[in-house]
Parts: structure tokens; C-alpha cells; sequence
């Protein structure tokens, strides 16, 4: 069994309080769809634990902290975020950015991996780290039949921080309406693992999956959030709304 997470996003307590869940349980290895950073308050902690990973992908935020064209298309609120993270993990001396190991393990970071029939992105084949596949997007045959061409069975994402299953027939299903536990069958599937940082379903627990082969089971860990929302709310550059949203999971 592995356990498949995604989008951090520098909140270090929920990363734990996950990273703690997993060790009770006959996990194999972890790994990790991207977004280790960006939003929260502790960018560097958290890139400290990506050597538990099996391996870790390329999010948005990882390539947005890496270069200015990278950041070219966040929101204001994302992007002035990704500035201070870029700026923490520096420790504020730009000059030192060829030499510095956080920035040269986000340098080396993959956009996708396949193991057998199976592709892990960040946010979807056709884009790996910048597509954003809704659950309204469900029933765009449009968007998604390029998505399910270039998967052979199954394919793990995340970007969107909404856990849920997409199947081949364009339907999209909650975690809780199989009681957070999806058998595979013969259809093709894009099993989004939601968020361990910062959920946005209206659960504002922690957020992973744990995957045997036959069946994904969505896990959500509690943890202490109010934590997290004092460290933010003490940095100026990270927008209030990024407290607020781990209180309310939107």
C-alpha cells in the first residue's frame, strides 16, 4: 500500500499531523503530487520532509517560486505569497540563489510520473502542473476526453484541493458518497487526492490517499489549524484569507 498526498502549501502542522497518520498504518512509501509551498507560513519545514517522499512532483508553486514567468499568471493574493516563500527560503539574499538547496531540489523536480499503468501529475495529463480539473468540469467532454486519452487506467492529480473521483464516463463523485473508499473497475479514472494544507470541500481536515493497487481510500486527519492561522496572520505578505479559509475548509 502507498499513500499518495498533494498541496501543502507550507503548513507544516497539517503535514505532520498527516506524515503521523500514515506511520500508524502498512504504508510502503509516500508520494507527493507537489505543492509543498506557497500560502503558508513555513515553506522550509516542509521542503525538510521531501526526503521521507518516494518522490515528488512539480506544482504550480514550486515553479512559480523558481521563476518570474512561473508566477506570471497567479492572483495577487498567490503571487505576493510566492514572493515572500521565495524570499524565506532564500533568507532574504537573492544573491545566493544559484547556491541553494532548497531552490536546487525544486530545480529537479519532475512534472509527472508513470509506473505501469498508472500516471501521477499535479494537475493533469495534458498539463501537468497547471491544469485544474473542477468537479463541474465533469461533464465537459471538451476538456476532458484529451485528459482520459492519455490515461491508461488510473491517474492521480491534485491542484484543485477537491478530493473526489472522475471517471471516463464524465461523472465526478465525493469522497463521501462511497464513504471515502473507491474500488477501481474496467473504467479509466483521474482520482484527485485533495489537499493535505489547505482543503477546500468544506472539510477542513487534512486531506490524503492510501492506494493498494484495487482500491483508494480517502483519509482526513485533524490537526491543529489554529496554529497554522497565527503563523500566517504574523506575516504581512500572506493575505488574511489564507488564515480564514483553514478554519471554514473552503
Amino acid at each position: 500500500m502507498i499513500a499518495i498526498l498533494s498541496d501543502v502549501h507550507g503548513n507544516i502542522e497539517a503535514l505532520q499531523a498527516v506524515l503521523k497518520d500514515i506511520e500508524e498504518r502498512k504504508v510502503e512509501k509516500i508520494l507527493c503530487l507537489g505543492d509543498l509551498i506557497g500560502y503558508g507560513p513555513d515553506p522550509a519545514a516542509c521542503l525538510a520532509l521531501a526526503p521521507r517522499f518516494e518522490w515528488t512532483l512539480m506544482g504550480n508553486h514550486e515553479e512559480g517560486c523558481l521563476s518570474e514567468e512561473g508566477r506570471a499568471s497567479f492572483t495577487p493574493r498567490a503571487r505576493t505569497a510566492l514572493e515572500w516563500t521565495r524570499r524565506k527560503l532564500l533568507n532574504d539574499d537573492e544573491t545566493k540563489a544559484k547556491d541553494n538547496p532548497h531552490l536546487r531540489f525544486l530545480q529537479g523536480l519532475p512534472t509527472t510520473r508513470e509506473d505501469g499503468d498508472i500516471v501521477f501529475v499535479h494537475g493533469s495529463p495534458v498539463r501537468p502542473t497547471r491544469d485544474y480539473i473542477f468537479p463541474r468540469d465533469a461533464t465537459n467532454r471538451q476538456k476532458l476526453q484529451p485528459v482520459f486519452d492519455r490515461i491508461q487506467r488510473v491517474c492521480f492529480a491534485a491542484h484543485t484541493h477537491l478530493p473526489g473521483v472522475f471517471t471516463e464516463d464524465f461523472t465526478f463523485t465525493h469522497p463521501t458518497e462511497f464513504f471515502g473508499v473507491y474500488m477501481l473497475g474496467t473504467r479509466k479514472v483521474l482520482i484527485n487526492v485533495g489537499s493535505v494544507g489547505q482543503p477546500r470541500d468544506n472539510d477542513n481536515r487534512a486531506c490524503y490517499v492510501t492506494f493498494d493497487g484495487d482500491s483508494v481510500v480517502f483519509r482526513r486527519v485533524e490537526y491543529d489549524y489554529q496554529r497554522t492561522i497565527r503563523k500566517i496572520r504574523a506575516v504581512p505578505d500572506l493575505h488574511p484569507s489564507l488564515a480564514d479559509r483553514l478554519a471554514e475548509g473552503v
